[in-house]
């Protein structure tokens, strides 16, 4: 039997692993400008340099000189011009070190020698452990890739849903609930309900706090107070983690406790469920016909049957939210524990952290390629409600309590349940309740596509 070839290198070195790095690559981009691990030592090296500014310009340490104008300005290129070659060097260096952060660590020092920041080089990750650079890093990564790439896409999401719920917003839809018809609605309430629930979850994303600590070893500012003992270090430490634009944690072991980052997976992750909802409702409008998916998109929509359209973009997104809110719930639930004062379960934890939003980032361009593909078909909807006239039987009924008829539900039950009942059906049985004439014309004139209550007012609701 035939087999191909099992060289290792016969497809080529670069030949990515997954698919974010492959056939989704111009999708997720952005995001590997703040969740790579070349992005990962952008941010070490910013910290790194916004430390020893820090320590000069509090004057932390007895003796430290301020540095001038021209040598802040210096040292703050450093992190701004890193670039490809920046990380082939860390690279290189790592090698040697074996040792990521303190690869850091040279790579800021060498940039200041031969200079006059040369008598400087040993303050460079002065008094920081590993974790004090890291943690204040991927704080930086996340917010950054949260607020400039993954919300403004989820937001954008958000406003294709309102949009759509506005512009169907009176066209009734007959509910189904248990699978079975029920109450009608109209089809933009209930995509006003997706979008209203979407709206929370991200208003909630918004408010998260992205935490930080530098406080040494077991973060009690131990070596800080052997080398500099009058040095309020507790103000110290608050006011640099505030400078890099976070939320100080005062009281943490040697990590960080990351529970922030529980918090935001757990509703980024419930954001996800939300969407996939979303995908699956509006999965099932396509196949009842209440949409009609727009041709001309510049897909196949079956190899074999050329009159086809499949709703492969709320499919895509369905599984990409999936393997993203399962990696977001393993970040989530890991990423609360550490045993005792630290271990590095969290280190090799957090590098997927970009995997887990790239697979939301790429569902939600999919869910909002497939909404972008949607056309609402009114005689499909028309049709479902015009052949189930049973479903005015609770609000026959409820009227009839109202009035004080003897036995609504169980007569509109007899007339209704396990039966067909069209409109003459149900107007010859409330024509016959004896109700007032001015009742017995509304409920007469009623129509499944106008028991809607305020269906079309809710929508207004969204914001």
């Amino acid at each position: 039997m035939h087999q191909l070839s099992s060289t290792p290198n016969v497809l080529g070195d670069d030949v990515p692993l997954g698919p974010l790095d492959g056939r989704y690559r111009a999708t997720v981009a952005p995001l590997a400008q703040h969740l790579s691990e070349a992005a990962l030592n952008q941010r070490r090296v910013h910290v790194e340099v916004e430390w020893l500014i820090h320590l000069t310009e509090t004057r932390s340490v007895p003796g430290l000189r301020k540095l001038t104008a021209d040598e802040i300005t210096y040292l703050r290129s450093v992190a701004s011009d890193f670039n490809a070659e920046s990380v082939a060097e860390l690279a290189e260096t790592e090698r040697v070190t074996l040792h990521d952060v303190k690869a850091v660590e040279y790579y800021v020092k060498k940039r200041m020698e031969g200079n006059s920041l040369a008598d400087l080089t040993e303050i460079v990750h002065l008094f920081c452990t590993s974790e004090d650079i890291n943690n204040l890093s991927y704080a930086l990564m996340v917010r950054d890739a949260v607020a400039l790439v993954w919300l403004p896409a989820a937001w954008a999401l958000h406003e294709d849903v309102t949009d759509l719920a506005q512009e169907l917003r009176d066209l009734p839809m007959l509910a189904r609930t248990h699978g079975q018809p029920a109450t009608p609605t109209t089809l933009g309430k209930e995509l006003a309900v997706l979008a209203h629930r979407l709206g929370r979850q991200l208003r909630r994303i918004d408010k998260t706090e992205f935490l930080g600590k530098i406080n040494g070893a077991t973060g009690t500012f131990s070596a800080h107070v052997a080398a500099a003992p009058d040095t309020d270090w507790i103000e110290v430490s608050r006011t640099f983690v505030e400078h890099l634009g976070l939320t100080w944690n005062p009281l943490t072991t040697q990590i960080e406790s990351h529970d922030w980052q529980a918090e935001l997976y757990s509703d980024v992750a419930r954001f996800n469920r939300v969407l996939h909802n979303l995908c699956t409702d509006v999965w099932t409008y396509i196949s009842m016909g209440y949409f009609i998916q727009v041709r001309g998109q510049g897909t196949v929509g079956s190899s074999t049957m050329p009159h086809k359209v499949n709703p492969i973009r709320f499919e895509n997104a369905e599984a990409n939210l999936e393997v993203s809110s399962g990696l977001l719930g393993v970040l989530e639930q890991t990423l609360v524990t550490s045993r005792l004062q630290r271990d590095l379960t969290d280190s090799s934890m957090q590098r997927n952290i970009g995997i887990a939003f790239g697979h939301s980032l790429l569902a939600i361009d999919n869910a909002r390629k497939g909404l972008a593909g949607l056309d609402a078909d009114p005689e499909a909807l028309a049709r479902d409600l015009d052949a189930t006239w049973e479903v005015l039987g609770e609000a026959v009924q409820t009227v009839m309590r109202v009035h004080g008829l003897d036995q609504p539900y169980e007569r509109l039950k007899e007339l209704t349940r396990g039966r067909k009942v069209d409109a003459e059906v149900m107007r010859e049985f409330v024509e016959g309740l004896g109700l007032p004439d001015d009742v017995t014309k509304q409920l007469v004139e009623l129509t499944p596509g106008t028991y809607v209550g305020v269906a079309s007012k809710l929508v207004d609701q969204l914001r």
